[in-house]
């Protein structure tokens, strides 16, 4: 295929709706806020975040604890045993790699009811470059026992998470986005645990998380047009995944790719592979980072570059049908 073929994308993309997850997060915490029991805490970053608004709202209950990230991870498992509802917020990078011994001893080991929710993850945190692109944190939380792990797919599954959360038990690590993403028509409500089909097909199957949902659908219409049948699965739930829809996808179209904005190694591509090398072989591609640390651009610059878009997807399921005909 020539990429000749997809001029017409980045058209496509641009007209798609597109909204803050960042917003969407700041406002369902108003939302929850009613409740008294709900406390806010952020490490410095609460205007990138969005927990500001939940501070503009419910001062009380909101706490800064400054650039103190293994602090505040301490300070939301002692807030949750005294029956508080707990959300902490930083940028990923921070909220799980600054603070990942805290949030393993002090809130997982612990059993805390916490609910880390950590922005600007991935290549589209931009022009902050390598050192701000947490591509790591899915496997680091994902590997701490206790952990539930979420990626919402846009804004509205993002409000949706948050309720979520709110009415069960933690500790949870959601990981939400610093650009705008599509919002993405037809997509089912959010249900724990559950990786929900958007798109049938009996060809492929596509299992994409977060803001590659989106171009995972997009993909799959252009492989429609092409004569390939690509089924498309909504995965926010990464831990625990939902192994019966991985092995009924890989027993029904035999060929999967993956597509996450995060490493290859640990996070879905991972878990998919572990899946069905346990429960029904299948050919795997995966999508995502390979292996290196991203750079200083333009965020969708970026995921172009790294082929993290419609067409990385189109390539990988080419190659599966290529290689498995």
């Amino acid at each position: 295929m020539a990429i000749a073929e997809l001029t017409w994308l980045p058209d496509l993309i641009n007209r798609i709706e597109k909204k803050s997850v960042r917003e969407a997060y700041g406002n369902a915490l108003v939302s929850v806020g009613q409740d008294r029991n709900v406390v806010v805490l952020d490490a410095d970053l609460s205007t990138s975040t969005h927990t500001a608004m939940f501070q503009k709202k419910y001062p009380e209950r909101f706490f800064n604890v400054g650039i103190s990230e293994n602090n505040m991870m301490g300070v939301a498992s002692g807030l949750s045993w005294t029956g508080k509802k707990v959300f902490a917020s930083s940028f990923a990078v921070f909220a799980t790699g600054r603070a990942y011994d805290f949030i393993r001893q002090s809130i997982c080991y612990a059993n805390s009811d916490v609910r880390i929710v950590a922005s600007h993850s991935g290549l589209t945190v931009g022009e902050d470059g390598a050192t701000h692109q947490m591509l790591e944190d899915i496997g680091l939380m994902s590997g701490l026992p206790n952990m539930k792990v979420i990626v919402p797919a846009d804004a509205y599954e993002t409000e949706q998470v948050v309720k979520y959360i709110y009415e069960n038990r933690g500790p949870f690590y959601v990981r939400i986005s610093r650009e705008k993403v599509p919002v993405i028509d037809g997509l089912p409500e959010f249900k724990f645990g559950k990786a929900q089909t958007i798109v049938d097909g009996e060809d492929v199957s596509i299992l994409a998380t977060g803001i590659l949902v989106s171009a995972a659908k997009i993909a799959a219409s252009y492989l429609k047009s092409k004569g390939i049948s690509a089924r498309v699965l909504n995965v926010s739930t990464i831990k625990p995944i939902d192994r019966d829809a991985i092995i009924k996808a890989a027993r029904e179209t035999g060929r999967i790719v993956t597509a996450e904005e995060h490493s290859i190694y640990n996070g879905l591509g991972s878990r998919v592979c572990e899946t069905v090398a346990e429960g029904y072989p299948a050919r795997v591609e995966r999508v995502g980072v390979e292996d290196v640390f991203g750079e200083s651009g333009k965020s969708w610059e970026l995921m172009d570059k790294y082929g993290l878009n419609p067409l990385g997807i189109v390539k990988k399921v080419e190659k599966l049908m290529r290689v498995t005909s």
